[in-house]
């Protein structure tokens, strides 16, 4: 493999492993902030229980989130020179106002938000647990636009080869970026919640009957049932928008080579580049038309309509963009039925002491990372698919790497993914020691917490 393989798959990893934690953190920022408000409006010890639960799995998640982004943001220098060279002035200042807006504001209220509970006011402790909250979406908001500005930049002009902006409202909202930012915090709050209730019903599985547990077992359901439906419908919006602006990306997420009418929708196939067509297809008739036209007849863009004239493909491979969208697609089609059944049996009276209460909840188990998979197959449905382009229709990702011999970065590579793996061991494990303290009741009494006036002490969990 050669340098500019070896960089990509680089990159690749280390973004794959960046990604899973602030899924994570943006979510449960805003789910403790519910917690927390409950528990202020009744007192029940069984609200500031789950609070307390899962600020630790926030903790984990934001540190490690933190850490992996500082080596993501030495690759800019190390592997991909050119990037900051010829779009430096357009992404280093949104990469600042990501840290300035939103990372500061982390840091310096997670604090009071982590140890503050006992030791401050409750107003400043819900106070500070919004800002924690606020600040992880804003950190979000900042990436995705940069991010999206790569897949349709806007609002900039080019001198000597180098971006300058000329208009930083359409930069910031460049015409992805609403798709893009929408179609991320939906998957950051269905990662959530099927975390949550993955790991609750596994509490409950091995005999925890808490207050706490209860809540938030139903907590994760509840949200994972009303997320599931918008994140389709969302997905299908965001799906359009880039048949618009990223027509060769859809057409190897279809794996349709020809433009033409009536195109079939593909269940399955093995996408052959030689041949330029799919070896054991599966396909619904009209299915795609209908989908991305809304019309039997709608003609559908392909692939052979992005090959140079000396025969070079300037669309993105084909296989890992089809694949990866089919697995994306597969596990929300997963996360909508076990979503929906297990919203059944959470809410209805004693059902989960039944035969098919357990079974709902050894889904639930199954499904605990579901969240991450289909995040990671969207990222790479959507990245891969970016490809040959770094930024779109503006610098290539052959342009941008840096001529880095091919065995440093194979030797880094390595030291990365081993790093990578230990970690993503170590953080599973401490996510069921975490759970496995908590069914043992070893988590220790509620502290005292300083309530408002007229508020009721702490009550027992149930």
């Amino acid at each position: 493999m050669d340098t500019l393989l070896l960089s990509r798959i680089q990159f690749g990893a280390n973004i794959s492993f960046h990604i899973l934690f602030p899924t994570i953190t943006i979510a449960l920022g805003w789910v403790l902030l519910f917690f927390r408000l409950r528990y202020s409006a009744t007192g029940d010890a069984k609200w500031i229980g789950a609070y307390r639960f899962w600020v630790k799995v926030f903790a984990l998640s934001f540190a490690l989130g933190v850490v992996s982004g500082i080596t993501m943001s030495f690759q800019f220098g190390t592997n991909w020179p050119g990037f900051m060279e010829r779009v430096g002035n357009i992404a280093g200042p949104l990469l600042a106002y990501e840290v300035l807006t939103a990372f500061f504001l982390e840091a310096v209220f997670l604090g009071i938000m982590l140890f503050g509970f006992s030791k401050v006011p409750a107003w400043l402790h819900t106070l500070a647990t919004f800002l924690v909250a606020f600040g992880t979406t804003m950190s979000a908001f900042w990436i995705l636009v940069l991010n999206s500005w790569m897949h349709t930049p806007a609002g900039f002009e080019m001198r000597d080869g180098v971006a300058f902006a000329t208009d930083w409202w359409a930069i910031i909202f460049n015409p992805s970026m609403p798709y893009r930012l929408v179609h991320m915090l939906l998957a950051s709050g269905l990662t959530v919640a099927f975390l949550m209730a993955g790991l609750s019903a596994w509490r409950w599985l091995k005999g925890e009957r808490t207050g706490e547990l209860r809540v938030a077992l139903r907590t994760g359901v509840t949200l994972a049932a009303v997320l599931i439906p918008l994140q389709i419908l969302a997905g299908d919006m965001h799906g359009l928008n880039t048949l618009q602006h990223q027509p060769a990306k859809v057409a190897a997420m279809e794996a349709n080579w020809e433009t033409r009418p009536n195109v079939p929708l593909v269940l399955f196939a093995l996408p052959n580049s030689e041949t330029r067509s799919n070896d054991y297809e599966i396909s619904i008739p009209n299915g795609a038309s209908i989908i991305l036209k809304h019309d039997p007849d709608g003609v559908v863009p392909g692939l052979n309509d992005f090959v140079a004239e000396d025969g070079t493909p300037l669309h993105p491979p084909v296989s890992p963009v089809f694949w990866s969208f089919r697995i994306m697609v597969g596990t929300g089609m997963a996360m909508l039925a076990v979503s929906f059944a297990a919203a059944v049996l959470v809410w209805r009276r004693g059902q989960l002491e039944t035969a098919a209460g357990t079974w709902g909840l050894r889904a639930l188990v199954l499904m605990t990372f579901s969240g991450w998979v289909a995040t990671l197959a969207g990222w790479y449905t959507t990245e891969i698919g970016r490809q040959p382009w770094l930024v779109q229709g503006v610098l290539t990702t052959a342009d941008a790497v840096a001529a880095v011999p091919a065995p440093m970065v194979l030797s880094t590579l390595v030291v990365y993914l081993a790093i990578y793996a230990a970690l993503i061991a170590a953080y599973v494990s401490v996510l069921f020691y975490l759970a496995g303290k908590a069914v043992k009741g070893s988590l220790g009494p509620v502290a005292p917490a300083p309530l408002a006036p007229g508020r009721p002490a702490l009550q027992p969990a149930e």
